[in-house]
Formats: C-alpha cells, sequence, structure tokens
C-alpha cells in the first residue's frame, strides 16, 4: 500500500476513522478488522436484543434521506452523486469532481452516540475538502460547533513543520431540517472571512461554511433547478408524487440507490437504531427541560410564599411599632422590608419588653 501524503496523514489523527482504502469504497458500518461480521455489523442490537430476519420482501416505505446515517450511506456510495450535490450548492463555483471520501467506514456505536454527526468528509481533484452533515437536531451553540469543526478540518491538513501552502480551502456544507436563522427571506447562507466594513475584500478561501435551511428553502422557491432538486428529494424522498416532477437526473439515480438500500433489512434497522437514538435524546431533553421547569415553579411558589410571608410578617410589625412608639422613621422601616423570617421573630418578642424603638432593634443585655 503506498504511503499517506503529510495532508492525509494529520487528517488520520483528526477523524479518527483512517486509513481509508486506497480502492473505491462502499458503505460499511463493521470495522475492517472484522472480516467475518455482515457488512452493516453485528446483527445483535447494542441493547442485546436481535434483530428479526425479513421473511418476504419489504414493501414498506423508502428511508428517510434526512436521517444522517442514510445520507452517509448513499453518498458515500457514490461520489459522483456527492459531487453533484456540492455542485448544486455551489452553483456559482466551478464544477468539482469527488476524488475520495475520507470517511467512509461507520462504527456500530456511533449509531447510539446521540451526540454524534454522522459527517462526509470528502476531497475533490484540487485537494480541496468538503465537510458535509445532514443535521435533524437543534443545537443552542450551533454556530460555534460548526466553525470549531471547521477550523479543525483545515489544521488538521498540515503537521508541524510544513508550510502554510499546503493548505487547501476546506467547505461545509450543511444541510438543517430545523429553521436557523431569522431572517425568513433566506435559505441558502454563505459564511466566509470578509471585512466588516468592506464585504468584498475576502481573506483568502480557506474557510467557507454553506448552511440550506431546508424546510425554509422549500417554501421559499427560489433555488437554482439542480439544489432545488436536491432539496425536494432529500425533503420528500419517501413521496413518489412529489419525486416524479423533477427532471434532474442524478437525483433520479439517487432515488434508484436509495431503493436498493431500503431493499436491505440490516441497512433498515441500522437507520431505524440511529432514528431511536436521535429521538431517545429528544426525549431526556425535553423530560430534563419540563421536570426543570416544573422544579422551578414549585421553588419559585415556594420562594414566593416565603417572600409573602416575611412581607406580611414585617408589614404587621411596623404596624405595632408604630402603634407604640409613633411613625417610625425611614432607616427602620427599610431595615424592617429587608430583614429575614428569624430577625422579624426576635424584634416581635422584643417588642414586648422594649422601652424604645432601639430597643426592639438593638435590646440591653439581661
Amino acid at each position: 500500500m503506498d504511503s499517506l501524503s503529510p495532508s492525509e496523514s494529520a487528517m488520520q489523527r483528526f477523524h479518527g476513522t483512517f486509513p481509508y482504502p486506497r480502492h473505491p469504497v462502499r458503505p460499511v458500518l463493521s470495522r475492517a478488522s472484522e472480516p467475518d461480521t455482515p457488512p452493516y455489523g453485528s446483527l445483535q442490537d447494542a441493547s442485546g436484543f436481535e434483530r428479526p430476519h425479513a421473511s418476504q420482501p419489504y414493501t414498506g416505505p423508502l428511508l428517510d434521506l434526512r436521517n444522517d446515517l442514510v445520507f452517509k450511506l448513499l453518498f458515500t456510495s457514490a461520489p459522483h452523486l456527492l459531487a453533484d450535490l456540492i455542485n448544486a450548492v455551489r452553483h456559482d463555483q466551478a464544477p468539482i469532481q469527488v476524488e475520495r471520501i475520507l470517511n467512509p467506514h461507520i462504527d456500530p456505536t456511533e449509531l447510539h452516540g446521540k451526540a454524534i454527526a454522522l459527517d462526509l468528509l470528502a476531497r475533490d481533484t484540487a485537494g480541496h475538502l468538503y465537510n458535509i452533515e445532514m443535521q435533524v437536531r437543534h443545537y443552542e451553540q450551533w454556530p460555534a460547533r460548526s466553525a470549531y469543526y471547521l477550523a479543525r478540518a483545515l489544521s488538521g491538513q498540515i503537521e508541524r513543520g510544513h508550510d502554510y501552502l499546503a493548505l487547501k480551502p476546506t467547505i461545509a456544507i450543511h444541510f438543517l431540517v430545523q429553521d436557523l436563522l431569522a431572517d425568513p427571506d433566506q435559505a441558502d447562507w454563505r459564511f466566509e472571512l470578509r471585512d466588516q466594513r468592506q464585504p468584498a475584500v475576502r481573506l483568502g478561501e480557506t474557510l467557507q461554511l454553506h448552511i440550506i435551511e431546508l424546510r425554509k428553502a422549500e417554501r421559499l422557491g427560489r433555488l437554482p433547478p439542480a439544489l432545488s432538486a436536491w432539496v425536494t428529494c432529500l425533503q420528500h424522498a419517501q413521496e413518489e408524487a412529489r419525486m416524479k416532477d423533477i427532471t434532474h437526473e442524478p437525483v433520479h439515480e439517487a432515488l434508484g440507490r436509495l431503493k436498493v438500500l431500503t431493499m436491505d433489512e440490516d441497512a433498515r434497522w441500522r437507520a431505524f437504531a440511529r432514528e431511536k437514538a436521535i429521538a431517545d435524546e429528544a426525549a431526556a431533553l425535553a423530560y430534563a427541560t419540563r421536570t426543570g421547569v416544573e422544579r422551578g415553579m414549585a421553588q419559585g411558589l415556594e420562594k414566593g410564599l416565603e417572600q409573602g410571608r416575611q412581607e406580611g410578617g414585617a408589614h404587621l410589625l411596623a404596624n405595632q411599632l408604630s402603634r407604640k412608639f409613633g411613625p417610625l422613621p425611614d432607616a427602620a422601616l427599610e431595615q424592617l422590608h429587608a430583614a429575614t423570617a428569624a430577625e422579624l421573630e426576635t424584634w416581635a418578642l422584643n417588642l414586648l419588653d422594649a422601652g424604645t424603638l432601639d430597643e426592639v432593634f438593638h435590646p440591653t443585655p439581661a
């Protein structure tokens, strides 16, 4: 086997899925060191339950391309379709060809890793890197997370002592099921390093981030034809009526490949396991949010009741002090309203024996 280039060696340390094969890749979930396992890993789920074997041909719906596992399996098996998708997103740039998928393997443990995003890392014939991700979850810190991993992909190209001229542009393309940005009239975003006062001045091409908000893009309907076709495919691949009017040929090929992938019973199981992991994460987050709100409401109610009791006690004691000593000075009123429940109780007892207002707050030791 020929040796890895310096940039590939550095990326191996970054991404953790290398070495990748020099021959054309096929989507697999099992480790290369486990040739006797099925192509998508063991037939036993992580929970220990055996998956049933299909006794008859599958006739259900196609797998959902918004499932990041399905998305990765499909495009890993067809780099030319991935190139067409990239070109559709970057329609104002020269077309590219994908030379290699750099992270084709999927570790079985990643299926149940709820916080893991199954992305695609590809390199074109010019050496440019592309990180493509289908994102169905909403992260509060998503912009920071995306910038971090984009920067890591860039820095992972070179090793210490190598010239920065070796750096190639690193381009992230993220398809979001959830809307991210508040602008209702734009769904196709491209972020680069540009000057704030002179946006036409760009600081090179080394970092680029494309965001396609799928639902918003479909609603606006203003995308170029190829990108519009891919957005429809990603959103509605399971709906034959929606797909029959698509004329972009690569999308039709992707649908054919998706049908073949759907016939694979093990792939369907893995897709279900991935969906379940994501759903479990959402349910756990919703439960934590709900119980946190309920606990906060209970604590707030208790705090409110306690505050009400203290305010009532301070008001009552102020009336009693005024009755005995006359109108209270502002300093005494402020002291009463800032007092704790224990202080109010002490002062109320002191009132029984006090001859002056000062003796209520500062009694003379017996």
